[in-house]
């Protein structure tokens, strides 16, 4: 483990450390993945998405400045590389069509309730409600990586977190 901070690590891969990129991929690789998973429903597919979204990254090299924390910066990106391959496997599917298809757990699971009411949530509100819980992200963070206003980000979070609560599938778990 490397103890350098994200914004170090920029600096040192500015500086020609190809290490520091190094880094900086297996601290977020798996980050990535679990997010185009998400966001695919396909193994593969987010594999090509990781790939894809570190290419991307490389790229911005040398001159790249993180003015974010890095799950911030890597969000659309890896976002819409995922509705990319989506689209591309599927055909052309609109944004939110393509948003709907991934389930964030598999049937069978005991989160099956939570996972159905959440595919019925719009999926503004169920992109916000997985960035907030899932990735863990802020506010602030979330509404930066959607570039939408903090406002609209605590409005779809209200309204879903309202969804959730009344559904009876979903009620236990806000007791």
């Amino acid at each position: 483990m490397d103890p350098r901070t994200d914004q170090q690590l920029v600096a040192a891969i500015n500086a020609g450390e190809g290490r520091a990129f190094d880094v900086l991929y297996y601290r977020y690789r798996d980050w990535v993945v679990r997010l185009a998973r998400r966001f695919t429903g396909n193994a593969e597919d987010a594999l090509d998405v990781l790939q894809e979204t570190w290419t991307y990254v490389y790229r911005k090299f040398p001159g790249f400045r993180l003015t974010a924390n890095m799950t911030t910066f890597l969000y659309p990106v890896v976002r819409n590389l995922s509705l990319a391959a989506v689209r591309k496997r599927r055909g052309n599917a609109g944004d939110e069509a393509l948003l709907a298809v991934s389930s964030p757990n598999p049937p069978g699971t005991n989160l099956d309730d939570l996972a159905a009411v959440l595919r019925s949530l719009p999926a503004g509100q169920r992109e916000v409600v997985l960035m907030r819980f899932v990735d863990d992200m802020s506010l602030e963070e979330i509404a930066r990586a959607l570039a939408i206003p903090v406002g609209t980000v605590k409005s779809r979070l209200h309204n879903a977190l309202a969804t959730l609560r009344q559904d009876p599938r979903t009620r236990a778990y806000f007791d």
